[in-house]
């Protein structure tokens, strides 16, 4: 009976459910044109029920009641969420998704929608930086933004820097990389950011959008922005990563036995691994942060703290951070006045001492055979040349760096009348730091150099950069046709650097290291050491920019920027940079518009003059030197005279940059992308050149000769391959070709027939690798042409004629191009999965058509460099040579790689309650796979600025690196 009333309550149940549930029937059209849509994904909010129109856009889905609310959802349009009501009839419109057209693209002094954006601009938001634990910001955003080549050519060193360059060479002398501005602070430290604190990276590519920055914009602008608070209830991130690092790849150099086969003469009886004595093998970097934020509409805050301590490949290679940032917003009179205000501070402490490239040098040549230590402790120093113990360096001396990076800043903005508001913004950024040395008496240094004492020294540097500004804003529509926009301004920027360094030697004890400097006996006999130096410029601008859109159809901008610097000569102390942009919406226009293949077009045409000013002060002024102090009548007399000729005429270097570019939109914006051709021709070039004695007191003056041209094209696609309820693949391709020439390296007064870079280091005569003349490229190797080895193994060399030759009958005329050592293309392609709630990131980059110079095979592959170790190269590959090396194309390599440079697999956690608002663990790797052909350790080197292309005989190990991360909101 029991069993009887249980089967009937269950039935009854299940009966009042079904009769619950309702089926909703209808039909999906876009809004515009009334086109059925296809594909369009329709769910049951708070359920798994879901399902997706057909062909003719129609649907059926069943609901549990009328108050069901149904979310619909399509690519390239305004999701919708309706309530299914009783009706079982529920047709949709859907409207084509604007979010991407407005979008915020943070310009110079300002934003602007994308859609009114007419220039080449690239904008990176948080959740496309890429994944795992980054070094530095810039690594965020490696591969990300075409044209713009970021190359860490220390691998994972945690003290050193990223080389950045924006669409290849465009200076000789003058600054590479683009100018970095944080929060509107040109010339921002990059030390002050975390990667958890960043919200977007805006990258202004072109000379018509840098040309707001004047002297600073000719290696383009990065603009970066920082996450500000909000309102709301105070909400809690936190995101932590621990990390290693792993050897990509070692060198294959001869071990003991082999050693002592080839050399018997050298055996010392030991059986040593150098390099693996320099790893450092336990290394787990580790990065903590937790930022608050909160507030109401009118004073919300975010706050931030981290600490983080990176550890390099190499032992005694690390460096500990620690610090906070804080930002505060306010609104008053009645939303008229606003106030912002960021406080950031980032406090670290670096052991300097390990990851020398000299390190790792001595590593690959040192003896095999030669123990690292002998019998009573002491350490093995062996004779060879330019021979030290790596290891014993690292337990000998010390080298470290306490620093301190504080920046406060603020803005103050009054709207006058609606549409028109003013503003004040200041900023103070201070850079300080102290660095220490020693090195114990019984160091090889110590005995080398100093006599058997030890050496100590003391040395510490400050920074301070001043910034105030004024600006005036206009925003207004006449008609709901015209929409005008402008800004104008005034920008003061001060830098000063004081520095100040003293060392002695001599020391009797160890006992005090360099905290006791004046003990050492060098300081009584007049050889200890002391400097100290300032240098400050000042920059004064005053600016402008006016947009214009008609219907939002057709686009305008204009900008002009009038700078004075303090660096420049007295005759040319002011400048003016213009610029001018159009764009053109195709898209909008009555034949295009409503097209269901095309749903955005857009042309930019763009011209921007911008400038350099990136190199040292005073160049256009005469400099004192001092001549050395004479002993006359009793007294000492110190002698001064002039050390550099002044040039009253020195100028700013101008690069002029056309780009013509295409936005596009297709199939609902499943296609997206852009194209943009450029030619940037940089004039004035700036550059020390040989000058006439007499008139000139010294024989080399800093003036503007020469001019070079870059010219290339950009492609950015984007594609949304699968779009599901439970499924997502998404994929991004950049790509960049460049090529650049040197026009001119001469006018009236200077000229010189070339300019060479890459100087090749001893032993060996070797002389430049790279060679610069007009007509040429940038990062050209000039030299011989290999043309075999005779039955000796001497070296054979082509002559202008085609004739085989040996080195000595080589001359000035039989030197040509041998290859060159800028990449010509770089590419990236990466890919976002989605699965539920997993996702998984595959990123790919790699950059062609470019030569290596390999000196590690030019010096360590040769057997002639016994009794120091070789290359097992130097016994296979290089076997039929028995001479020194010589510099030729026999040691270049096509430079060509693609990467597998991050992967990252996420889980989501999703909860219900009221504490925990989401959840991330993710795992990820970077640089895991590399394909190339070239021999050496990593392919990827130095290839910005003059010197580019050469693989050095020190190399910092390249690494691969697994993370495994958390974040956690609540």
């Amino acid at each position: 009976m029991r069993m009887s009333w249980l089967s009937f309550l269950m039935l009854l149940t299940t009966s009042l459910t079904y009769a619950q549930s309702i089926t909703i029937k209808g039909k999906v059209i876009d809004a515009k044109d009334n086109t059925p849509l296809p594909g369009v994904t329709i769910r049951v909010v708070g359920t798994t029920t879901g399902t997706s129109t057909v062909a003719d856009g129609t649907y059926s889905i069943s609901v549990p009641n009328a108050t069901a609310q149904l979310e619909f959802s399509y690519i390239g349009y305004e999701p919708i969420v309706l309530t299914a009501g009783s009706n079982p009839t529920l047709n949709v419109q859907m409207k084509l998704s604007s979010k991407t057209l407005d979008d915020v693209v943070v310009v110079g002094y300002g934003t602007l929608k994308r859609k009114e954006i007419t220039n080449a601009v690239s904008s990176i938001k948080a959740e496309d930086f890429n994944a795992g634990g980054a070094r530095s910001p810039m690594d965020l955003v490696q591969g990300k933004v075409p044209g713009l080549s970021i190359t860490r050519v220390n691998g994972n060193n945690p003290n050193a820097s990223a080389s950045v360059q924006m669409r290849g060479i465009a200076t000789l002398s003058g600054a590479v990389a683009p100018l970095i501005v944080i929060d509107g602070v040109p010339g921002g430290n990059l030390d002050l950011l975390q990667q958890d604190d960043i919200a977007s990276i805006d990258v202004l590519r072109d000379g018509s959008a840098a040309a707001i920055y004047g002297t600073r914009g000719t290696g383009g602008v990065i603009l970066i922005t920082t996450k500000k608070g909000r309102s709301g209830d105070p909400q809690y991130n936190f995101a932590s990563y621990l990390q290693t690092d792993a050897v990509a790849k070692r060198p294959e150099i001869l071990n003991a036995d082999e050693f002592r086969k080839l050399s018997p003469a050298n055996d010392m009886g030991g059986n040593t691994d150098v390099y693996n004595e320099l790893i450092n093998k336990q290394n787990v970097s580790q990065y903590y942060t937790l930022n608050a934020s909160g507030g109401t509409d009118k004073s919300n805050y975010r706050g931030a703290v981290f600490f983080n301590r990176a550890e390099g490949i190499a032992k005694r290679n690390n460096r500990t951070q620690y610090g906070g940032r804080l930002n505060f917003n306010q609104v008053g009179l009645q939303g008229k006045l606003t106030m912002q205000a960021n406080l950031v501070a980032n406090f670290n402490k670096a052991d300097l001492l390990g990851g020398s490239a000299g390190d790792f040098e001595q590593a690959v040549q040192r003896n095999p055979t030669a123990p690292i230590r002998n019998a009573d402790g002491s350490f093995v120093e062996t004779s060879a040349f330019n021979n030290f113990n790596p290891v014993a360096r690292l337990e000998q001396e010390l080298s470290e760096r306490d620093q301190q990076t504080i920046q406060g800043d603020g803005k103050l903005s009054l709207e006058i009348l609606k549409g028109l508001r003013v503003s004040a913004f200041g900023a103070i950024v201070k850079n300080t730091w102290n660095d220490r040395q020693y090195r114990l008496r019984n160091s090889n240094s110590s005995k080398q150099s100093y006599e058997g004492g030890g050496y100590a020294y003391k040395g510490n540097r400050m920074e301070l950069d001043q910034t105030f500004e004024t600006t005036i804003d206009y925003n207004t529509t006449i008609n709901e046709d015209h929409t005008i926009s402008a800004v104008g301004g005034y920008s003061y920027f001060y830098n000063t650097v004081e520095q100040f360094s003293a060392n002695n030697s001599g020391f009797l004890t160890d006992a005090f290291q360099d905290w006791n400097l004046g003990n050492g006996l060098w300081r009584t006999l007049g050889r200890a050491g002391m400097s100290s130096n300032k240098v400050d410029y000042k920059l004064v601008a005053f600016f402008a920019r006016a947009n214009y859109s008609f219907r939002q159809k057709y686009f305008a901008q204009v900008i002009i920027r009038r700078e004075g610097s303090s660096k420049f000569g007295e005759n040319n102390k002011w400048a003016n940079f213009p610029a001018a942009s159009v764009g053109w919406a195709i898209s909008e226009e009555d034949f295009l518009k409503g097209n269901r293949s095309i749903n955005q077009l857009k042309l930019r045409v763009g011209y921007g003059v911008t400038g350099n000013s990136g190199f040292t002060s005073y160049n256009s002024l005469v400099l004192l030197g001092t001549g050395g102090a004479y002993l006359q009548n009793g007294s000492w007399y110190e002698t001064f005279g002039p050390s550099r000729n002044p040039n009253p005429d020195l100028r700013w270097e101008k690069k002029g940059e056309w780009n013509v570019g295409v936005d596009f939109g297709l199939f609902n914006n499943r296609i997206s992308g852009s194209f943009d051709v450029y030619q940037r021709d940089t004039k004035d070039l700036l550059g020390t050149f040989e000058t006439q004695l007499p008139p000139f007191v010294t024989n080399t003056i800093y003036t503007n000769v020469g001019s070079i041209r870059n010219r290339g094209f950009e492609v950015v696609l984007s594609g949304v391959v699968v779009q599901k309820k439970d499924f997502g693949y998404t994929t991004d391709i950049t790509f960049n070709r460049q090529r650049n020439e040197v026009l001119s390296l001469s006018n009236e007064l200077y000229r010189v027939d070339r300019l060479t870079y890459g100087d090749l280091p001893s032993p060996g005569n070797l002389g430049p690798a790279i060679r610069v003349v007009e007509g040429g490229q940038m990062g050209n190797f000039y030299g011989k042409r290999f043309a075999g080895f005779d039955d000796a193994g001497n070296w054979l060399f082509y002559k202008k004629d085609g004739s085989k030759v040996l080195a000595g009958a080589i001359t000035e005329d039989d030197l040509g191009v041998i290859g060159n050592g800028v990449p010509k293309m770089m590419f990236s392609w990466n890919n976002n999965l989605r699965y539920k709630n997993w996702d998984l990131t595959l990123f790919w980059r790699g950059k062609l058509g470019y030569d290596i110079l390999n000196l590690k095979e030019m010096y360590f592959g040769n057997q002639t460099w016994i009794p120091n170790n070789v290359l097992k190269s130097a016994i296979t590959k290089h076997a039929a040579l028995k001479v020194p090396a010589q510099y030729s194309d026999y040691y270049l390599e096509p430079g060509g790689f693609v990467k597998l440079d991050n992967v990252a697999l996420g889980y989501n956690f999703k909860f219900r309650g009221n504490y925990i608002r989401n959840m991330r663990v993710y795992v990820a790797g970077r640089n895991l796979v590399t394909i190339t052909d070239y021999s050496g350790l990593d392919p990827e080197l130095e290839d910005n600025g003059a010197t580019t292309g050469i693989d050095g005989r020190g190399f910092y190990p390249r690494t691969r690196s697994y993370t495994l991360g958390l974040t956690l909101g609540f």
